[in-house]
């Protein structure tokens, strides 16, 4: 991605072979899903404790075990 891209550069400027992007790539991918994943993580987290404070919380449905699942889902697992 475009983090390559910027890295290239980086290693350009400072004098560094480039050749070192190749054994980045390897695991960027694998990288990418992990930063992705801490992301989407505290971006939740941050959610429920703003919505918290701000009295926003439905702390019935944030409980619900049912919650985000389709309606079709929810009568399967109960029948």
């Amino acid at each position: 991605g475009v983090g390559l891209i910027m890295l290239a550069m980086v290693l350009n400027q400072v004098g560094l072979p480039l050749e070192g992007i190749a054994l980045i790539m390897g695991v960027d991918r694998l990288l990418d899903m992990i930063r992705t994943a801490v992301n989407i993580t505290g971006d939740c987290a941050v959610t429920v404790i703003v919505a918290k404070s701000e009295g926003a919380l439905d702390e019935s449905k944030f409980a619900d075990p049912a919650a985000g699942k389709k309606e079709e889902e929810v009568q399967l697992s109960h029948a």
